[in-house]
């Protein structure tokens, strides 16, 4: 039984954090296998459950790594990166190194075509460009 409110860490790290759900924490553990493959050493958690939202999980991670990345199907305008954002900065403010980086699908309207969608959606080279930015 999955515990409602309750993230799962995925893969440890110390480097960085990523923060994903549904589909996306697939396509971040790719990205952190590339992050691997370059030393980068990335935690990912699988939120599981967005309400409640396991804030604790988050800023514990935070606190060990100093950097997040929020990953989301969603556009950037009013998403959960943008709500993680917020509470990072409510509760881990003076561990973050960095700014918390948004990877988010495009800002367009959903395509049908399957080779659109993955323009229009993020894929793990592009989680990974991410937290790469902020070492």
């Amino acid at each position: 039984i999955v515990p409602i409110g309750k993230a799962k860490i995925e893969r440890e790290g110390s480097d960085v954090t990523i923060v994903a759900f549904s589909l996306m924490v697939g396509l971040a553990l790719q990205a952190a296998e590339q992050l691997a493959a370059d030393g980068i050493e990335a935690e990912v958690i699988n939120l599981r459950s967005l309400r409640p939202l396991d804030t604790e999980t988050i800023v514990q991670s935070v606190k060990k790594t100093n950097r997040l990345v929020s990953v989301e199907e969603g556009w950037p305008t009013a998403g959960m990166g943008a709500e993680i954002a917020a509470l990072m900065m409510e509760h881990a403010f003076d561990h973050l190194d960095a700014p918390v980086v948004r990877v988010c699908g495009e800002d367009v309207p959903m395509p049908y075509a399957a080779n659109l969608e993955k323009l229009a959606l993020p894929q793990p080279e592009g989680i990974a460009a991410a937290a790469k930015s902020l070492l």
